[in-house]
Formats: C-alpha cells, structure tokens, sequence
C-alpha cells in the first residue's frame, strides 16, 4: 500500500517516517485540511503537553495522551530509533531526560507530516535548503 499511494510516498520522505508510519498516517488522517495547524494535528494525536494557565503564567504539564495511540506510539518509537542513532541529539539529553526528549521530536515529526500532507510537497531538509 505504501507504494501505490502517493500521500504515503511523500510522507516517506521525511527521515524520521518508515513506511509502516506512512501507511498509518496516510490511512488514518482522509482529510489533512480538518486540522488548522500542525499543532493541532499534534495535539489530536496526544503530543502536545497539557496546560494549565492563570494570571498569565503557562504551566505545562505531561502530554494528554488522548487521541490515536498506534500513531503517538509509532512515533515516538521512531523518535526513541533517532535518538539512538543521531550524534546531534547528545546535546538535547545532556540537558533534559530521554522521554521529554523522545516526544518532543515525535511532535516535531507529527508537524512535518501535517505540512507534507496539507501542502502535498515533498520533505525538504532544512539544512540542505539554506
């Protein structure tokens, strides 16, 4: 299924998305344009932390863990798999723990695959393109 549809082979352009990730997003989420926001889409998967606010001060707490939770699982797997593998990662766990880390930049991943989907383009590495 991977193959034939080409939402998933954008999607699989992102280094951080396999073709398992790809098919799952790509068969969950019909319509990316219901969400206004990568942020959004996010925090429907339940990556976003939650927050409690008053008198102007932001409290973030944990992540909701409400939403799909094969996709949020995939992802931070995914993240976990980055982390093992990447030397510029050494510098984000030196400074906060592995998991805070890992959701983080399953977050990261989720916004990317919302814009691939929403712009129908293909993953640009932002350091290749400044």
């Amino acid at each position: 299924m991977a193959k034939n549809n080409p939402v998933s082979q954008r999607l699989a352009t992102v280094p951080e998305i396999g073709p398992i990730i790809a098919t799952a997003i790509a068969a969950t989420v019909a319509d990316p344009k219901t969400f206004c926001s990568g942020r959004e889409f996010a925090a429907w998967l339940g990556l976003v932390p939650r927050q409690n606010s008053t008198g102007g001060k932001a409290r973030l707490g944990r992540i909701s863990k409400r939403g799909d939770s094969y996709l949020r699982r995939l992802l931070v797997n995914s993240a976990h798999t980055v982390l093992l593998c990447s030397k510029q990662a050494r510098s984000l766990l030196s400074r906060k723990p592995r998991l805070v880390v890992a959701v983080a930049l399953a977050n990261k991943t989720a916004r990317v695959a919302w814009a691939i989907m929403s712009r129908q383009d293909t993953y640009r590495n932002a350091a290749l393109a400044a």
